[in-house]
């Protein structure tokens, strides 16, 4: 009570306040600043105050935010952790239970259904476990932390404005320790401007309503440039000798150039579409070309490891077969992955945190560095890299 009667004299007493990227220092005092900036917004004092009322730092958002060692896994070893039997035969299951539906979010949005399907197993288990974390205090927690506060700050207000609209309850409105919520874990914002009254009752229900959930998640991703109708990503076969250095996001070919290059599809024939040769664990282990509709993935998560694992069930839902795995050089230990990281930090190259995840930007580093030592580019980084820098 005393936080909630000190707020309510800050917002009415002081102006607003411009507090964009700020962070840190005591809690009360950075909650207080969230106050007078919403205030300073246009929001009402007293429901302001109301809705930072009982706020708390969240010590298991913080220790789960530094914990997320499953990403340093490698691309076949995570796709099989995630991707069960049960997982696929449940996925199908939704597929024909929610048949109509997927057609409507299709006809509507242009989102094939097995990306939906896959957002949704990956994301909450089909809603079966949606997060027990305060949204409010995650979202505050995170945006005090001094490591990404530009992406916590915004999500704030936003459900600042769920709640005076009646779709959030700060005490009470639980999900993921990074503030998502609902079924395929949307933030606020994401509720905001892509809230969908799927099942007709005139409430966006997120938790509650897979109709509104996946209705949601597929204007949300139409509203991020997915294209209707176009495939996201193909296995294909590489021939030997092929130039490594081709491979990679940042690289652009028409199919006809890949198909010049002996690059073939494992099924079928190459889309008509540009696309980009990627090897997740090298020129050894399996290999897909991706398409534009790719990109629009990591607008939902950032990691590329979950994200080709996402796009890959999504066209095993749509009946793809298993990829083949290869046999690719060993990757490098979590510990390996770091000193790689710091390394190649110390030769000006932008990697990033040193979290020993291989992301976009140690991936490039690697595929530059191999360049130099006159070694295979394919991005893969492995113990004999690391011996040789």
């Amino acid at each position: 009570m005393r936080l909630f009667s000190m707020l309510v004299i800050a917002f009415l007493t002081a102006g607003p306040v411009s507090a964009q990227g700020v962070c840190g220092g005591s809690f009360s005092g950075f909650v207080e600043e969230l106050g007078r900036e919403a205030v300073g917004r246009g929001h009402d004092p007293d429901t302001v105050a109301r809705f930072f009322s009982s706020v708390r730092q969240d010590p298991k958002v913080l220790a789960a935010d530094r914990r997320q060692g499953v990403f340093q896994m490698d691309f076949t070893s995570f796709s099989r952790r995630l991707i069960s039997s049960n997982r696929l035969d449940t996925g199908r299951a939704k597929a024909r239970e929610f048949a109509d539906l997927f057609d409507r979010i299709e006809a509507e949005f242009g989102v094939s259904r097995g990306v939906l399907l896959a957002f949704w197993a990956f994301e909450t288990d089909f809603g079966g476990f949606q997060g027990d974390f305060n949204t409010r205090d995650a979202l505050v927690t995170l945006a005090h932390d001094c490591r990404r506060p530009h992406l916590f700050r915004p999500q704030i207000f936003a459900a600042l404005e769920l709640y005076e609209r009646g779709d959030f309850d700060p005490a009470h409105t639980t999900g993921a320790w990074a503030g998502e919520i609902g079924q395929v874990q949307m933030l606020p914002r994401d509720i905001l401007e892509n809230g969908v009254d799927g099942d007709g009752d005139g409430q966006v229900r997120l938790r509650a309503s897979a109709a509104d959930a996946l209705m949601s998640g597929g204007k949300m991703l139409q509203s991020l440039g997915w294209r209707a109708g176009e495939p996201w990503l193909q296995e294909v076969v590489v021939p030997g000798g092929f130039s490594w250095s081709k491979s990679g996001l940042a690289t652009q070919l028409p199919a006809s150039e890949w198909a010049a290059l002996g690059v073939q599809a494992r099924e079928g024939r190459l889309a008509d579409l540009p696309g980009s040769l990627i090897l997740p664990q090298g020129r050894g282990g399996p290999a897909f070309l991706t398409y534009p509709n790719f990109r629009v993935f990591f607008e939902w998560n950032q990691s590329f490891t979950y994200v080709l694992t996402a796009a890959y069930f999504a066209t095993r839902l749509e009946g793809a077969p298993e990829f083949d795995p290869g046999d690719p050089a060993p990757g490098l230990s979590g510990d390996e992955m770091k000193a790689l990281q710091r390394k190649l930090d110390a030769r000006g190259f932008d990697v990033g945190e040193i979290d020993g995840i291989l992301g976009a930007g140690t991936r490039a580093a690697v595929r530059e560095v191999q360049g130099e030592l006159r070694l295979p580019e394919d991005g893969w980084p492995t113990r004999e890299l690391l011996g040789r820098l």
